[in-house]
């Protein structure tokens, strides 16, 4: 075509020469300014399946997925993606979520619709557990495979030296059990995760710093040696959900059984601060862990611990949480860094990009990349760092008190014998349940009498 006055050749303009760029070229541009690279000496790997993202828990549920949406375009919006392994893993499969959950349960969840959902206490959803905290909804079963699955993958490539540290933000539904739903948590893909861990891993420390006590992990592994738990939380027992997880309930009361003083527990009252939260972490998952001697540890990231959260009480920021996350890291041990809690999904994406950003080493800036999607969804706090509200919490954790959970903590590893060792020949039938009958028939009560408290309350 012979050139005219109007049209011209054109010729793509290279990055930096223009102020226009593409979205592929501004991604570059936040590597190149954040000095984002693969982590040297170690490999970090991303699980996240989009599908998650579409599951909705109703208008009025404070459980949001579309949280994960806003986390992964961050973490992508920064670059972060690059310096580390993408997986979008696999549904699991129902002989897998089996693997912890009973029969009956799983079936159900496989064939159960929105048109089940009723009060009736003959019916299997109240049997279930299901109805108000944990609705039945469209999709349901696929979105507990899903997430269960993204958590299964990043354990198996920890146990194939395919990855060091292994996020699953989808994961970390740490109240489900063995047969029934529980506090907006259907399958416990933490179980399913360690069960994985422990194929190849004789010890196990599990850390959750989720404002809700982690009751669904502790109880599935209560009567073995071979994981601890650790769960920072606020306790009211009458008044906070689940209303366990006191400072001397630290597993079975007999001595004689394996899992005795393997469930630590850190009661905390409302309003605690970054300063006395760090401090109180490190002070307490410093001698877990070399008294226990974990080869594998497991990070539930709950981010209904930080201020302004719809559902917690602390005034915890996001710098603070992620201090976790960097300490936790700093044992160089292998890590699986799963999600959890969190109703105020800004704040929510927000903390897990950042401590995306610290499990690969980068250092990004505060501010969001003007490029990243649904960036008018944060109105002006368009910061990682967004000040939280932290006023409506009173702090009444005195320092008399944190000092006496320290000690009480302190106390409880002084009668571990060393760390257990076990033969890696075959995992223990008994780890799913309890290792003896004595040990079923406490498990059962304890699960009646939760069960008759929710019944109660649901009548009141």
């Amino acid at each position: 075509m012979a050139k005219t006055s109007v049209v011209q050749d054109y010729k793509h303009p290279q990055p930096g020469t223009t102020s226009t760029f593409t979205v592929d070229e501004k991604i570059r541009r936040e590597v190149w300014n954040n000095g984002i690279q693969k982590p040297k000496g170690y490999t970090v790997s991303y699980h996240a399946n989009p599908e998650m993202e579409q599951m909705h828990f109703g208008q009025k549920h404070p459980m949001k997925p579309w949280r994960l949406t806003l986390t992964n375009k961050i973490v992508m919006a920064y670059g972060m993606h690059e310096a580390m392994d993408i997986y979008k893993p696999r549904a699991a499969s129902s002989q897998e979520l089996k693997d912890f959950h009973s029969v009956d349960y799983i079936d159900f969840l496989q064939r159960v619709t929105p048109s089940d959902n009723t009060w009736d206490p003959d019916s299997q959803t109240y049997a279930y557990n299901t109805g108000d905290d944990c609705p039945i909804f469209d999709g349901l079963y696929k979105y507990c495979s899903l997430y269960a699955g993204a958590s299964l993958d990043a354990a198996r490539k920890l146990t194939n030296h395919q990855s060091d540290i292994a996020i699953n933000w989808s994961g970390g539904l740490h109240h489900a059990k063995k047969t029934e739903a529980s506090g907006f948590c259907y399958i416990n893909d933490i179980v399913l995760a360690i069960l994985q861990l422990l194929l190849h891993h004789p010890r196990v420390l599990y850390i959750d710093i989720d404002v809700h006590h982690g009751d669904g992990v502790e109880q599935a592994f209560w009567s073995t040696d071979r994981v601890m738990t650790l769960s920072f939380h606020k306790y009211n027992r009458a008044e906070f959900f689940p209303g366990t997880g006191a400072l001397d309930d630290t597993g079975p009361l007999n001595n004689a059984s394996p899992g005795a003083h393997h469930s630590l527990n850190v009661p905390l009252h409302d309003g605690i601060e970054d300063a006395h939260y760090i401090k109180l972490f490190e002070d307490i998952v410093r001698p877990c862990v070399h008294q226990y001697k974990p080869t594998v540890i497991v990070l539930q990231c709950g981010a209904d611990s930080l201020g302004g959260d719809r559902l917690g009480c602390f005034n915890v920021n996001i710098k603070a949480h992620g201090a976790c996350v960097a300490f936790v890291k700093k044992f160089d041990l292998p890590l699986l860094v799963l999600g959890g809690g969190g109703y105020t999904a800004r704040n929510v994406a927000k903390a897990w990009a950042y401590e995306t950003s610290l499990c690969i080493g980068a250092e990004v800036h505060p501010n969001l990349p003007a490029h990243t999607p649904f960036l008018e969804h944060f109105g002006n706090e368009k910061t990682l760092f967004p000040k939280l509200d932290l006023t409506r919490y009173e702090n009444k954790n005195s320092r008399v008190y944190l000092e006496s959970v320290v000690m009480g903590i302190m106390e409880q590893l002084r009668y571990l014998q060393g760390a257990p060792s076990v033969q890696m020949q075959h995992i223990p039938p008994d780890l799913g349940g309890l290792r003896d009958e004595l040990e079923r028939e406490v498990f059962e009560e304890m699960e009646e009498r939760d069960r008759s408290r929710r019944k109660k309350e649901r009548k009141g």
